[in-house]
């Protein structure tokens, strides 16, 4: 949201570098809606999941998406084995609640800026049953947010906002919310934690992702 795929570069590349292959998404929420977008995603999911298992990461907004676009999924597309959630609210965000009735704000977040800071729209979105590991950012600014200094922040996202009990793995990493995406060792925890997955599927299931 206000980014483009480029954004990611860095991480896709330590990705590709690590031996997995890649693709983004891309999305413009100042003209799409929430579901317009989670529309496009289930298309772009169910076209990976015919080409083998997968797996799924989403920054901020995209965890979001992803988390509502596999609920989504046909029951004929099996689901990603593993999604990482980078920086990705769970709950409403304080943030958009403080800035969605301004006018700058809605005119480049639109509908997926009101979803962020409405309570039903958010907790609406399920959890989905797929693995999940929470990569959350930590970091100190200079300047006041809307958090206490007593509260864990990225910036934009504060710990409570990114966390639940039905995450299965939390990881906190030294970073701001902006460039989680291109932080490296988030694709290094990201590499680690493919090849356990894979340590465990050849050893179980022949075949398994990634």
């Amino acid at each position: 949201m206000g980014r483009s795929p480029l954004s990611g570069w860095i991480l896709l590349w330590q990705l590709r570098r690590g031996g997995l292959i890649t693709s983004n998404f891309g999305y413009l929420t100042a003209y799409e809606s929430f579901d317009e977008i989670k529309k496009r995603l289930v298309s772009k999911m169910s076209k990976l999941a015919s080409d083998g298992e997968y797996l799924v990461i989403g920054h901020s907004l995209g965890g979001i998406l992803l988390r509502a676009a596999i609920d989504s999924l046909p029951t004929d597309i099996h689901k990603p084995c593993h999604l990482f959630l980078l920086a990705s609210p769970v709950r409403p965000s304080r943030m958009a609640i403080k800035f969605g009735s301004n006018h700058i704000f809605r005119a480049i977040t639109g509908d997926c800026g009101q979803l962020l800071g409405s309570y039903s729209r958010m907790l609406a979105i399920p959890p989905t049953s797929v693995p999940k590991t929470s990569i959350v950012g930590v970091c100190a600014l200079p300047f006041k947010t809307v958090f206490t200094p007593e509260e864990i922040n990225d910036g934009i996202v504060s710990l409570f906002e990114v966390s639940a009990d039905w995450i299965n793995e939390q990881v906190q990493v030294h970073s701001g919310h902006t460039f989680i995406s291109s932080n490296r060792q988030v694709g290094y925890l990201i590499l680690d934690k493919v090849a356990s997955i894979s340590t465990i599927n050849s050893s179980e299931t022949p075949n398994r992702c990634p």
